[in-house]
């Protein structure tokens, strides 16, 4: 695509946009803020927009969109040489003082290179110079292991974009020259400056240390950045409205960040402690804002109702005339009330996540719900009016056995028995719709010393499960196959040392398999190793406020089967959660 035709596409975004900001860029920090994936996925992610308002915000700061180029223009605009541009002002990315990127998938760390490369900037941060922008990467990723990312960065957010942004101004408005500009950096809370650290490792290839070195001032750690409280701080919410995305033109708010229930496969509910709800009222205000633009409300949250105001906010929404659609609900915390305001809404399909179909393995995973509960509140979900459900499992979990299976499918028999009762009387049936993945040892869990199941096993437990759940009348499954689960898991407990993977990945179209044997990496080492005896974790140059000890108890009462039962309440959780400094 040539530079006119970027120009024309980006005007004609912006005519169907409501709510983007453009500012004058004379004596203010530049800011291109990059989602290394299509505008059509990154404007439905509230934390790209998030960032984007948290910028712009600042007087000092005018911030700018780049997306990836849709797949059927990018060899073309790669041919072409044409500089990427951003949507505002349709300037060249390259021209910006700051690129900032906000990461979401591990699958999106190969676009992170194709952007800087039609940026025209140098991938590696080694090689580029004080005439280059300054590269920021950030985004949920940063939060569980940088590592991977590491030599592209010239430095890592990691942490939440209310505490970073102010900081990385600060920074800025004192700094000389871009040496000083990264050692002041290195000492605000979540900046992670890569070059000035060296990595040892050990005789078996795992990490001895990191090192900071002595002339920059670096920490030992870089403590993630984290609100103390929500108390002051808006909800991240949907400021630009557009038809071009993934939802739609739909309202989504962040309602509670957080989540106690400390499942211990879970990242997002380790790292995103302790649980904040955000103000009631400004969740409604913002609404109200939003319903002149959006009929459709989506909640974010891995915990919706923890927040003490649920009903109420749902409740708020019905009136305002939303159709409300909720992430994934907690089974516990579901009530005759917040499900007969989902239906009132509109809503058709209630998504939960049983994860396992034994109470026993629940156990292991500290999931702490019973089959019995399950099927109560399906009950529940179907005698309100609810026609479909959506169900979310794992395999490939520590003790697993086949009769774990059998149970996904004995449960799952369960509720479909539940539904067509219900449905009888409607006369239609809805659909239970699986989604099955293998289980990813996360960073920053109690899982996190694992290796990933070996592959044979899962392949066989994948055939065992398609065979279990074949021919079941309005029950569909998708089950995701290992391999893809493999260079996944390669990317989130991988190290510095396979940016040349990420890079082969990045010049060859997404073939890992031929990636990973061009650059001499072992996946196997990274994937299928027991981390238990590792002295050091890649992740652990980030201090996101939970103890070791803590995950090796959790660890060894997964072994045990035994649950760690949840506070009910936030003010309850002081004691178990870390406390953010």
């Amino acid at each position: 695509m040539k530079q006119w035709q970027q120009r024309e596409r980006a005007q004609q975004l912006l005519s169907q946009e409501v709510g983007y900001v453009r500012k004058p860029h004379g004596g203010k920090l530049r800011v291109a803020l990059l989602f290394p994936n299509t505008y059509f996925v990154g404007m439905s992610n509230l934390g790209f927009q998030t960032v984007y308002k948290l910028f712009n915000a600042e007087a000092g700061i005018v911030c700018e969109r780049a997306f990836l180029p849709p797949k059927s223009e990018l060899a073309e605009q790669v041919a072409a040489g044409a500089p990427l541009l951003t949507i505002e002002s349709q300037t060249p990315v390259g021209e910006f003082d700051v690129i900032a990127f906000s990461v979401s998938f591990e699958w999106d760390y190969t676009n992170v290179l194709t952007m800087l490369r039609l940026a025209k900037v140098p991938g590696r941060a080694e090689a580029r110079t004080h005439h280059d922008p300054l590269v920021i990467i950030g985004g949920a990723v940063t939060f569980v292991n940088p590592e991977p990312l590491a030599l592209f960065a010239d430095a890592i957010a990691a942490g939440e974009g209310e505490v970073l942004i102010p900081s990385l101004l600060r920074a800025f408005e004192g700094a000389s020259d871009r040496e000083d500009l990264l050692r002041r950096l290195a000492q605000e809370r979540g900046f992670y400056i890569p070059s000035f650290y060296d990595v040892e490792y050990a005789s078996n290839g795992t990490i001895s240390r990191f090192v900071a070195k002595p002339e920059t001032g670096a920490p030992p750690t870089v403590r993630k950045a984290a609100l103390k409280t929500t108390d002051a701080v808006d909800p991240p919410a949907t400021t630009i409205f557009t038809p071009q995305t993934e939802f739609g033109s739909r309202f989504l708010v962040e309602v509670v960040r957080g989540c106690a229930n400390l499942c211990r496969f879970c990242w997002a509910g380790y790292n995103y402690l302790p649980v904040r709800a955000f103000p009631t009222e400004r969740i409604l205000q913002l609404a109200e804002q939003a319903r002149p633009h959006s009929s459709k409300a989506g909640l974010v949250s891995i915990a919706l109702c923890d927040h003490p105001d649920i009903e109420r906010i749902l409740t708020r929404l019905s009136e305002m005339g939303y159709s409300i659609s909720p992430a994934s609900l907690r089974l516990d915390d579901l009530t005759p009330t917040i499900l007969r305001l989902l239906r009132q809404s509109g809503e058709r399909t209630i998504t939960i996540a049983p994860e396992v179909g034994s109470d026993r393995l629940r156990r292991v995973i500290n999931k702490t719900i019973t089959n019995d509960e399950i099927l109560n509140s399906a009950e529940l979900i179907f005698s309100s009016g609810i026609e479909n459900l959506k169900l979310y499992f794992m395999i490939g979990l520590p003790t697993e056995t086949d009769e774990d299976l059998v149970a996904i499918r004995d449960l799952t028999l369960q509720l479909r028995e539940i539904m067509l009762k219900h449905a009888r009387a409607r006369g239609q049936v809805g659909r239970i719709i699986g989604s099955v993945n293998p289980l990813i040892p996360k960073p920053g869990t109690a899982y996190q010393w694992l290796p990933m199941e070996d592959d044979r096993i899962i392949e066989h437990r994948i055939r065992q499960l398609r065979t279990l759940m074949a021919g079941i009348d309005n029950v569909f499954f998708n089950i995701k196959s290992e391999r893809h689960s493999f260079y996944q898991a390669l990317l989130s407990l991988g190290d510095r040392r396979v940016a040349p993977a990420i890079e082969a990945a990045e010049r060859n179209g997404g073939n890992w398999r031929a990636a990973v044997a061009e650059a001499g990496v072992d996946a196997d080492f990274f994937v299928f190793r027991d981390r238990s005896a590792d002295t050091v974790l890649p992740w652990d140059i980030i201090d996101g406020g939970m103890k070791k000890e803590f995950f090796k108890s959790e660890f060894d009462k997964a072994l045990r089967e035994e649950w760690t039962l949840p506070p009910k309440r936030q003010k309850e959780n002081a004691h178990l959660l870390p406390v953010l400094q």
